[in-house]
């Protein structure tokens, strides 16, 4: 059963903006809010991973194993490095490009999906969130 204190606390952590609302945000600003709803699903999508990955104990790998660790925290900063170079590259800063295809669709969905399974954080925040709520049975 869900408890009070877990949806407050959910409430929470949903309202401390991270990385995924930022890109969700951007987004939106600069593509429009069909985008950016697209930009939430693949944000969404990238957290699942991580959350089952704590669920299931894989989490605490990455908590135990400092490669493991490292590994794909360097990733995530390859990754968030290579966006930055492609928006650095882009025609002008506030470029407004409404561009209304599936493929950029996908697209907004793939970087979202990476920025947030590439952020080994994540996970252990999930293995060190989730378990406080799991009632203990005798």
């Amino acid at each position: 059963m869900i408890s009070l204190e877990f949806l407050i606390t959910s409430l929470i952590i949903v309202l401390i903006p991270g990385t995924g609302v930022l890109y969700t945000v951007a987004t939106g600003l600069l593509i429009g809010k069909r985008a950016s709803l697209f930009a939430a699903l693949g944000c969404t999508l990238g957290i699942v991973p991580a959350m089952l990955a704590s669920i299931f104990g894989l989490a605490a790998i990455f908590h135990t194993s400092a490669i493991a660790f490292q590994v794909i925290k360097f990733a995530g900063v390859v990754y968030l490095l290579y966006l930055a170079w492609m928006t650095w590259r882009s025609a002008t800063p506030l470029t407004v490009a409404y561009l209304d295809t599936q493929k950029q669709h996908t697209g907004i969905i793939i970087k979202a999906f990476l920025l947030n399974i590439l952020n080994p954080k994540l996970s252990i925040f999930f293995l060190a969130f989730l378990p406080q709520f799991i009632p203990e049975t005798a």
